[in-house]
This record gives structure tokens, C-alpha cells and sequence, in this order.
């Protein structure tokens, strides 16, 4: 097998594939990254058995084969060719001669006939999603997944949809993160995607308004074909929570606030906590300011700053780090914070609309010495 081709497009390709590889695998041929060229067509793939990912690019070859390579060690030695082109042979022992300008690099490559075949497109259904917003409401709710959880559920994001309404959820136990967007959709449907697939999907998303995200969906699959790649992944099985009797439907106490400058001041308060000092952060709502105070072992803090507010009196406690995270995804410039009470959760909601919802569930405050 004998191909050609360019270094950039090369370079690009295993990088982006290489995400879906593990370095330790129950297969071992799974540890390395599959090469399949056909005529003019290099196809590479990374699989896991969790998340797959598959691209082509174009060579210049007359030939075809497959084989397999230590994809670590396959994009340094790309990385560091002198020239623009890449020159590539392999014989019949799966012996590979890399070359590109006065370079050579000999190494061994491995068959690949025992490598898993991936889910196919065939027999799925299909659904089309602008790129820059399936990207943004990955990235306004990814955060909320649960880390570590017995329940490998919360693990993953819930896409529901229902009368040409799709709603992104993801819930911790701790906060809950819902982005709703109209779309076209014949069909109404749930599943759970795993939030490793929703990263890895997220950062080979554009901007483009005019770049669409295709999504082929079968009972235990799913498959994102984005900008020439695909990326495949498990379903997790299972009930997701039934996150709307979660959100509380009525408040008290409506505050609308500068969503920077809130940010502002809790990440001042969060000079002040780590691990070792959980403080939580008070945050006091009364006549148009917000008081926040934290107090933890290296030192205290007190901020105040203005508001627009509606409905009594309220002192509230948050875990610092759940109240910033939802305010640094959101892009607007002031958003609704509406409370119940000083143990019931806050909902974070646009002015106008229902684009988002955030729940942070509150922490119990002891009296201030």
C-alpha cells in the first residue's frame, strides 16, 4: 500500500480521531487508530466501545488496505515533518515507512481484523440541527452533569423531544441545567446521551449558522455527522429523572440582576473557598442590593451590589462554585433569579423567553457569629 498526502489535513484528522482511543483496552487492537485506505480515500477510526470516531480525507493512492497504528506515536511523528506532503508504505508484514522531505520513519503497524465494526446509519432516524446551536446548548448544560454518581444515568444528558420543542437537561443532584430550543422534528422522542460524546461532539461544532448537525438515532446508538466527521456512541439505558415536577412553578421573590456583575462578585468570593474552606457563599436580598458574604478559614469577604427586585425580604446560601457556573454560560446581559423561600431552590430564567433554566439548590446557613 503506497499513498500521498497532505500534512495539514493528515495532522488535523488524527488528532480529532484520537479522542475516542484509550490507551488501556480489553482489545488491544482497539488501542491503536484504524487506517483503511480505498482508491483516494484514507478513512481513519478511533473506538473505544463507548464513543467512536470516524473521518475521511483525501490522498493521492491507487491502492487499499487496512492496518493499524499507535496513534500517539503516529501524530508526533506527523507533527514533526519538515514538508508539506506525507509519503506512507506499508508491506505485506505491516512494516510502515513514513516520509516527508529528508525524513524516514520506520515503524510497525498491526492487522486489523479484529477490530469491531461501528453501528451503521442505516435503518436510523434523522434529525438536523443547526451546528452553533446544538453547540451552545451543549455548552450551557454540560456542566451541570453528575461527575461521580452510583446512577449512571445523571451521567448523561437527556434530549427530549416533544411537539417540535427539543429540551437539553442535564441534573447532579445539586443543580439542574434544561436549554430549550424549536425545532422540525416528525417525531417524539427521549434518550440519554453520555456526556463524553456531547464534549468530544461539541468541539468539532462551528460557529456557522449555516452548517448543520445530522443525527441518526436507533434504540441503542447514536450517531452525530458533523463537518465530515462521525461520531457514534452508546446510549445509556435507563429512567432519567423527571426533571419538570423538580422545577418550581411559582416564586416569591423575583430579583433581576447584572448578570457580569454578579459573576464579578462571586468570583471574588471564590478567592476564599477550596476543598479545605466549603464555606458557603449568603447572599441577602433586600430594597434593590444584593449583600453577599462568605467567611472561611483564610478570610472574610462582603460585596454588595444593585438590583431590581420584587417580593419580600430573603437570606439565602449557595455552594459558591453551583451559583457561578450556570451565570458564565449564559450569554445575556441580566438575567431573573425567582426564590421561594431560603430552602427551596432558585431558578436562573432569561428576561424573555424559556431559551434556559438553571436550578441551584440552596445550602442550610448557620447563624452568623
Amino acid at each position: 500500500m503506497k499513498l500521498t498526502c497532505s500534512k495539514l489535513k493528515l495532522y488535523e484528522a488524527v488528532i480529532n480521531v484520537s479522542k475516542a482511543i484509550s490507551e488501556r483496552s480489553s482489545l488491544p487492537s482497539l488501542e491503536g487508530m484504524k487506517f483503511k485506505l480505498e482508491d483516494s480515500t484514507l478513512e481513519l477510526t478511533g473506538y473505544d466501545l463507548e464513543i467512536g470516531i470516524r473521518t475521511t480525507i483525501a490522498v493521492r493512492s491507487s491502492d487499499s488496505g487496512e492496518f493499524i497504528l499507535n496513534a500517539r506515536l503516529f501524530s508526533e511523528m506527523i507533527k514533526k515533518m519538515p514538508a508539506d506532503d506525507i509519503y506512507m508504505e506499508v508491506n505485506d508484514n505491516f512494516q510502515v515507512t513514513l516520509s516527508s522531505g529528508a525524513v524516514v520513519f520506520n515503524l510497525s503497524a498491526q492487522a486489523a481484523d479484529e477490530y469491531p465494526e461501528l453501528p451503521d446509519k442505516k435503518n436510523c432516524d434523522k434529525l438536523s440541527i443547526s451546528q452553533p446551536m446544538m453547540k451552545s446548548m451543549i455548552k450551557q448544560t454540560n456542566f451541570a452533569v453528575a461527575i461521580v454518581d452510583i446512577n449512571p444515568v445523571l451521567k448523561g444528558e437527556l434530549f427530549e423531544i416533544e411537539n417540535n420543542v427539543f429540551n437539553l437537561v442535564a441534573i447532579d443532584g445539586y443543580r439542574l441545567a434544561v436549554r430549550t430550543e424549536s425545532i422540525k422534528s416528525d417525531e417524539n422522542r427521549s434518550f440519554i446521551v453520555p456526556s463524553k460524546t456531547l464534549n468530544e461532539t461539541a468541539s468539532l461544532l462551528s460557529d456557522n449558522d449555516e452548517d448543520s448537525c445530522d443525527i441518526f438515532i436507533s434504540n441503542k446508538h447514536i450517531i452525530f455527522e458533523i463537518n465530515g466527521y462521525l461520531v457514534y456512541s452508546r446510549l445509556i439505558e435507563g429512567e432519567f429523572h423527571p426533571y419538570k415536577s423538580a422545577i418550581p412553578k411559582t416564586s416569591t421573590t423575583e430579583v433581576i440582576v447584572d448578570r457580569r456583575e454578579l459573576i464579578s462578585t462571586l468570583e471574588r468570593v471564590m478567592l476564599l473557598i477550596s476543598e479545605r474552606t466549603p464555606s458557603p457563599v449568603r447572599c441577602y436580598f433586600e430594597n434593590g442590593h444584593i449583600k453577599i458574604k462568605c467567611s472561611t478559614s483564610i478570610g472574610k469577604i462582603q460585596d454588595e451590589i444593585t438590583a431590581d427586585m420584587a417580593g419580600p425580604v430573603i437570606e439565602i446560601g449557595f455552594k459558591c462554585k453551583y451559583l457561578l457556573d450556570p451565570l458564565t454560560k449564559i450569554e445575556d446581559e441580566k438575567v431573573k433569579l425567582m426564590m421561594g423561600g431560603s430552602l427551596l431552590p432558585m431558578k436562573i430564567v432569561p428576561l424573555d423567553g424559556s431559551r434556559y433554566t438553571y436550578l441551584v439548590l440552596p445550602v442550610r446557613l448557620s447563624k452568623e457569629a
